[in-house]
């Protein structure tokens, strides 16, 4: 199989089996920090696992504070992205604008909000009629209130990519791609090699970034990434006439229809609620008659407008739709970030730093204890509710 990057080593201080946003990352902030040797494996191309499937939002609106504090990271590096990477991300802080019809969702919120704002967030509730005056194509009816918050929106992710990738390569990480990590070779509780289709290297530490694809990498040093891959569909409309550039990323909370800008038209999407886990990557017609019924409640301007283009991706789904974050206890320097459940593209920027401190043993700027992958079997579950 062909492969990019520099020539294949044989050793490494660190290798980081996946090459989304979050592994990225994670090499670049390794290389920036004089760690030698980082290397990085990616199965496929960079990004192209559920990154380059991701919408693109990024937000600090989220009910946990570990997910506040990650998502306030990434709006930070998102915003001075151009300027530190030299790569422009198409950034647009338009606004996460979320729409709720239910007195339930709307406590929920309004608790939400006390708590971002403690943590900074610029996050408020606003008059159904505000939340119209923002975004003119929902229909209100049934409507009792929105939060929006100013500072959130949405940019390209396969940019990003781009451009921790290319820094990583500047700072003298070698990132590996189309070829695939194939195993992990142990000694005892101590990892000595990784198995690649280029061959293997030697290092005794892994940083296992590999989204939905976790658990069996887990699985080769005994470790349990309870991960889950879950389809998600995105559609991309044919350009709308007079389509408010400012438009925010609108979220009606109570069916998980989304839209927000893209070029001159929009992307758009929602969940489907009798999707199955698995490895599914092709388009399906199964959800477009919920995703038909729920534009019709909330935007039904939409319905008469063209469809130019779509896909299929993966949310790495966890039990309680936070992410696993930590260092395994029961074999020697085996890390892993992975379980994000829809949110690692706007939270891997924070999460590269978080990382790099996990590795060098330092404090990160967040305490992320609390998201350890053996929680599970601990009844130490802390559900994420802010989630479409």
């Amino acid at each position: 199989m062909a492969r990019t990057g520099r020539e294949h080593p044989s050793k490494a201080s660190v290798v980081v089996i996946g090459g989304g946003v979050i592994g990225v990352s994670t090499a670049y902030h390794l290389a920036t920090a004089g760690v030698p040797d980082v290397v990085l494996a990616e199965k496929h191309a960079l990004g192209s696992g559920s990154t380059c499937k991701a919408a693109g939002g990024v937000r600090a609106q989220f009910s946990d504070r570990i997910n506040i504090e990650l998502g306030l990271r990434g709006l930070e590096t998102f915003r001075h992205f151009h300027e530190r990477f030299d790569q422009e991300i198409d950034l647009h802080q338009v606004g996460y604008l979320f729409l709720l019809d239910s007195p339930d969702s709307v406590s929920s919120f309004e608790q939400n909000v006390t708590l971002q704002n403690e943590l900074d967030v610029p996050s408020r509730m606003i008059s159904v009629a505000e939340a119209k005056r923002m975004s003119p194509l929902i229909d209100t009816e049934g409507l009792l209130a929105a939060v929006y918050s100013p500072t959130d929106g949405h940019c390209t992710p396969e940019s990003v990519v781009l451009g921790y990738a290319a820094a990583a390569r500047r700072n003298g990480a070698r990132l590996i791609a189309n070829c695939a990590a194939t195993g992990i070779e142990t000694d005892g509780d101590r990892i000595v090699a990784v198995n690649t289709e280029g061959g293997r290297i030697e290092t005794d530490t892994v940083i296992c970034a590999t989204g939905a694809w976790s658990r069996p990498v887990g699985e080769w040093v005994g470790v349990d990434l309870p991960v889950t891959p879950l389809r998600r569909q995105i559609l991309v409309t044919e350009p709308i006439p007079d389509l408010a550039p400012d438009t925010p990323f609108t979220i009606d909370f109570g069916t998980s229809f989304y839209f927000h800008g893209e070029g001159k038209g929009l992307l758009l999407g929602m969940s489907d609620p009798d999707e199955t886990p698995g490895f599914k990557l092709t388009r399906s017609d199964s959800w477009l008659p919920g995703l038909g019924e729920a534009m019709e409640r909330r935007a039904p301007a939409l319905a008469d407008v063209g469809i130019s283009s779509g896909w299929a991706g993966l949310y790495e789904m966890t039990p309680d739709h936070n992410a696993l974050i930590g260092e395994a206890s029961d074999v020697s320097r085996f890390l892993y970030a992975t379980g994000f459940s829809g949110h690692g593209f706007m939270m891997g920027p924070a999460v590269g730093e978080v990382m790099r401190d996990l590795y060098l043993g330092l404090r990160p700027f967040v305490d992320i204890s609390g998201l350890h992958a053996s929680r599970f079997t601990c009844s130490e579950i802390r559900p994420e509710l802010n989630i479409v």
